[in-house]
């Protein structure tokens, strides 16, 4: 059995629960409940012996990885890839790389494709399909992520929910993985329930020692979250 869980609260793991979740990847709250209940505490949890996630107040929460997952998950379903596609190849990349969070290796990411009906692996000088067959097939359209950062074991680091271009990212190592102004442990959360209050957006600079541009970035990302 694959040992790599992160279903409980530790410095490190990130803490996400629904609601969360649904603000940092745009997905409704019904959405993301229904996946985690039937995906991934369901068939993925039952494949791998052990849930996903855990119990936070009145709601579900799960790790960093499981969200980054979450997100890459999402792309390939909205690409038009059936969710029996995705758990497929989510479990053969399992077996073959030893982690029960291939979606969050960036050796899986670089080389994962669609084309809307199947989903390919390039390997080498190989095209596999994803579904148990191993069929080769080379007409595929690259998917990139770019929203991800990695460690030196290769495996998702952080996450950038607005892009790389600004300076919003969820950190598992602060602030329990909530959504930061880089470099900073400056929740844009906090960042927003000021703006709430009326405060002007230079005085929320001055007040944190940020520029207004990393202020209004955290206020984009809960504005877009709405």
């Amino acid at each position: 059995m694959l040992e790599n869980f992160e279903n409980k609260l530790q410095l490190g793991n990130g803490v996400y629960t629904i609601p969360e979740i649904s603000h940092i990847l745009r997905i409704s709250a019904q959405k993301v409940r229904c996946w985690i209940s039937k995906y991934w505490d369901g068939e993925l949890g039952t494949a791998y012996e052990q849930n996903y996630s855990w119990k936070v107040d009145d709601t579900k929460a799960i790790g960093f990885h499981t969200l980054v997952e979450f997100y890459v998950m999402v792309q390939f379903a909205e690409a038009g890839a059936s969710i029996r596609q995705i758990l497929t190849a989510h479990q053969m990349l399992a077996k073959e790389h030893f982690t029960i969070f291939p979606f969050a290796i960036k050796e899986v990411l670089d080389n994962i494709s669609t084309d809307g009906k199947k989903i390919f692996l390039r390997k080498g000088e190989d095209t596999i399909t994803l579904d148990g067959t191993k069929q080769l097939n080379l007409d595929f359209i690259r998917m990139f992520f770019k929203k991800l950062d990695f460690d030196r074991e290769m495996l998702a680091s952080r996450f950038w929910p607005l892009g790389k271009g600004k300076e919003i990212v969820c950190d598992p190592h602060h602030r329990f993985g909530q959504a930061v102004i880089d470099g900073t442990n400056i929740q844009a959360e906090a960042i927003y329930r000021m703006h709430l209050a009326k405060e002007p957006i230079k005085f929320i600079a001055e007040l944190y020692s940020i520029s207004t541009s990393e202020v209004k970035h955290a206020l984009e990302f809960y504005k877009s979250a709405a």
